[in-house]
Parts: C-alpha cells; sequence; structure tokens
C-alpha cells in the first residue's frame, strides 16, 4: 500500500480584497476625496470651456474683418483697417513675431541653462542663494519698466555693437546697417532675450535640483569629471523640463507688447537686415492701435490675436510632442 502523499504546485489562494477596498478602487470615498475630485475635475473642465470661448470669440470677430478686408490677410503688407474700403494684412507682424522670439530663444537659453547648471552644480552655496534670489526679482520686473530700459539704456548704447556687425558681417546682408537709430528687430530680440532670462533660468534651475544623487554619484564612482557628469547625468534627466522652460519664455517672447511698443520703430516693410529700423509684432501692433480703431479696426486687431492665438498653441503642441518623445528622461521615470 502506498502512503506517499501526492505533492501538488497550486498556489495558495489569494486574499480577496474587503468591500471597503473595492469601493477606494472605484474611486474616492471620503468627502473630501469626492469634494477635491470634483473641484480638480471641475477645473480642467472650467480652463477647456474658457480657451473655446476664446476661441469661439476670436474667430467671430475674426472672420467679421476678414470678409471686409479688401487685401489678402495673410500676404498684405499694409494696415490700413479704418479706410474705405480696408486694406489689412499680417505679413509684417508674423514676420517681424516670429524673428524676434526667435533671436530671443537663440540669446536666451544657452545663457539660461549654463546660469542654471552654474547656480546648482559649481556655485557654492553662500553665493548661489544670493544669484538665485536676484534672478527671482527679474523675472517679477514689469514689461514697461523692462522697456523704457530698453528704450533710454539699450537703444543708445547699440550703435557699437552694430558698427561692429556691419564692419564684419555687413556682407551677408542680415547684419548690413545704414546708419539709422537701432530701433530694429534685433534690439528687440536682445530686450526680449533678457526679459525672458529669468524665467527660463529659474524653471531649469529647479529641474536640475532634481536629477537623482545616485545618478551622479554612480557618474562619479566611473571617474567621470563634473562636466561629464552633467553631460551624462543631469542634462538628459533634465531635457524635458529645460524644452518646458524654454516654452514658456517662448510664450512670454510671443506676446509681449509694451516693451516692443517702446523699443521698436515700426512700419509695415520686411527688411532683410535684421538691424535697420521697422518691422513690427503682433502685440505691439494690437497695442498701438487698438485706442484710436473703429469697430471695424478692432476687428483686425482681433484677427491678427487669433493669428497669434494659433501659433501660441501650435508651438505649445510642438514642445508636448517633443517633451513626449523625450519620456525616458523625465523625473517620472527615472
Amino acid at each position: 500500500m502506498d502512503t506517499s502523499t501526492e505533492i501538488t504546485d497550486t498556489p495558495p489562494p489569494s486574499p480577496q480584497p474587503s468591500a471597503e477596498q473595492k469601493r477606494a478602487a472605484r474611486g474616492a470615498t471620503r468627502p473630501g476625496d469626492r469634494i477635491f475630485l470634483g473641484l480638480s475635475r471641475g477645473s480642467g473642465i472650467f480652463l477647456l470651456v474658457i480657451m473655446a470661448a476664446i476661441a469661439v470669440f476670436l474667430t467671430y470677430r475674426a472672420s467679421l474683418a476678414i470678409s471686409k478686408d479688401h487685401g489678402n490677410f495673410l500676404t498684405t503688407f499694409e494696415w490700413n483697417a479704418t479706410s474705405i474700403p480696408p486694406v489689412f494684412g499680417i505679413a509684417v507682424l508674423a514676420f517681424g513675431t516670429v524673428i524676434s522670439s526667435i533671436i530671443a530663444m537663440v540669446l536666451a537659453v544657452p545663457i539660461a541653462v549654463a546660469i542654471a547648471l552654474f547656480l546648482t552644480h559649481y556655485a557654492p552655496r553662500k553665493l548661489s542663494g544670493p544669484i538665485a534670489y536676484v534672478i527671482d526679482l527679474l523675472a517679477a520686473v514689469p514689461s514697461i519698466v523692462y522697456g523704457l530700459w530698453g528704450a533710454l539704456i539699450l537703444v543708445p548704447h547699440m550703435n557699437g555693437l552694430y558698427g561692429w556687425l556691419d564692419s564684419y558681417f555687413g556682407w551677408t546682408g542680415i547684419f548690413s546697417w545704414d546708419g539709422g537709430a537701432p530701433r530694429s528687430m534685433l534690439t528687440v530680440g536682445i530686450l526680449l532675450a533678457i526679459m525672458i532670462l529669468p524665467i527660463i533660468t529659474n524653471v531649469s534651475r529647479e529641474v536640475f535640483r532634481q536629477v537623482p544623487q545616485m545618478h551622479e554619484e554612480a557618474a562619479l564612482a566611473l571617474g567621470a569629471t563634473r562636466w561629464e557628469v552633467i553631460r551624462m547625468a543631469v542634462i538628459p534627466f533634465g531635457r524635458s523640463g529645460v524644452i518646458s522652460a524654454s516654452m514658456l519664455g517662448l510664450g512670454r517672447a510671443l506676446g509681449e507688447t509694451m516693451a516692443v511698443a517702446t523699443v521698436l520703430s515700426p512700419d509695415f516693410l520686411i527688411h532683410g537686415s535684421l538691424l535697420n529700423p521697422g518691422g513690427g509684432t503682433f502685440a505691439q501692433n494690437i497695442a498701438s492701435k487698438f485706442g484710436e480703431a473703429t469697430e471695424q479696426g478692432r476687428d483686425a486687431l482681433i484677427a491678427s490675436g487669433l493669428v497669434l492665438f494659433v501659433i501660441t498653441l501650435l508651438v505649445n503642441g510642438a514642445a508636448r510632442m517633443i517633451i513626449a518623445r523625450r519620456k525616458e528622461y523625465s523625473g517620472a521615470n527615472a
């Protein structure tokens, strides 16, 4: 008689979740949780409703203006929205907005990232604290103050830079200068770069501070220098954050009004040189013409605002796509 017992590999039954755990898995159970969930969800929906209302308002008023426009809204180099018949277009405004923002980003982003890396990985604590505090204060300076500083200080001192660029790079045509007042797109771009520099620096600094210490210690243990640690561990980890910071700065550069209106000498021509005065941006044109515009003129300005609204949405959408492709470097996946 075989008294051996058969050994089975059947795992023990898993414990069944309690009724409270089932309710928690389905959603919030406590009153505070339900209130917070409702407020969060309502806030998100309310934001979408506001965005949709803005889009509908801009589209409606823009359609009224464009239907009466006797020029091509996208290619006309003229803005006479109050004339009879009205003739206006956004070619110069779109060109000036994009060019000034590109100049600002090219100048501001590398400097901001360098400052953020210096404050987080090179500067001693006694030095990094005061510098970070000053940068935080610069981010809170009103736009009109930057505009007044640009008109009274920056513009009069740009002649030397313009002369140097004309002497060495004037042959390109982009940096040729005819000796006029330096109220050009390059000056606007430099001023915008100064304005967005604190924003990009502050966000990048906070992102670099979130790099896991183990990543840096592992690189140092492998014999990496400080720069190699930054290049292999810090920058890849914070790349998505730097992109987000840059998009915040670009949003301010695209929509900046008073500072640009104070510094720029506007006209409705696209100049081949960045040093010659002239040009314009969407926000500057709206600010300078809205007060004296008729109803038709205001509708035309709203139409240009709709284009700026679309450009901003496209820029932010492109930034989200770039960040989504870099998920492996985000802090959530570290």
